[in-house]
This record gives C-alpha cells, sequence and structure tokens, in this order.
C-alpha cells in the first residue's frame, strides 16, 4: 500500500450544503477503488494565485489516503468530469 496525498480546489460560490456534498463525493471517490482515507484536512476559502475559469477565489482541501498503485489514476479520471472541482493534484507522499 502506498500512501497519497489529494489536494483539490473547489469553486467557492456554492452554498455550504453543495459544498459538504462535493467533499463527500470526492471522498467516496477515493473510498470506492479501495483507499482508505487517513486524515482530511480542509483549508477553506483562499485567494486564487490566477483566475481559473473566471473565478478568483476556490475551497482548499488535502486529503491523506493509502491505496494500490493504479487507484490515484482511477480518481484522477473521475475528478475531471466534476464541474465544481477547479483543480486537483495527487502526489505520492514517501514515509
Amino acid at each position: 500500500m502506498n500512501k497519497y496525498e489529494l489536494g483539490i480546489i473547489i469553486r467557492a460560490n456554492l452554498d455550504e450544503e453543495t459544498l459538504k456534498a462535493e467533499m463527500e463525493r470526492v471522498q467516496e471517490l477515493v473510498t470506492r477503488f479501495g483507499g482508505a482515507i487517513e486524515k482530511v484536512d480542509n483549508w477553506g476559502r483562499r485567494k486564487l494565485a490566477y483566475p481559473i475559469q473566471k473565478q478568483t477565489d476556490g475551497v482548499y482541501s488535502f486529503i491523506t489516503f493509502s491505496s494500490e498503485g493504479g487507484v490515484p489514476a482511477e480518481i484522477e479520471s473521475r475528478l475531471r468530469i466534476l464541474e465544481n472541482v477547479l483543480r486537483f493534484l495527487i502526489t505520492r507522499v514517501e514515509e
């Protein structure tokens, strides 16, 4: 099992309920493909360094999880089609 960190930026103009649903959807993606979530770190609303899709603010969150090697590719392919996700990055964490 490898350890990974998923950094994700979600649109800031969503209401609290929709934002919470999006975060649950992302966490469900991780667990659906066999990942075990270890830690969720919500940074909240932050100003973006440059506009992304005409958005100047985003909600940052980092999810640390462990899984097999092919799982991050599956998660990335699903995150690409979520319209409220502005950016994401999965990196492997060295133990």
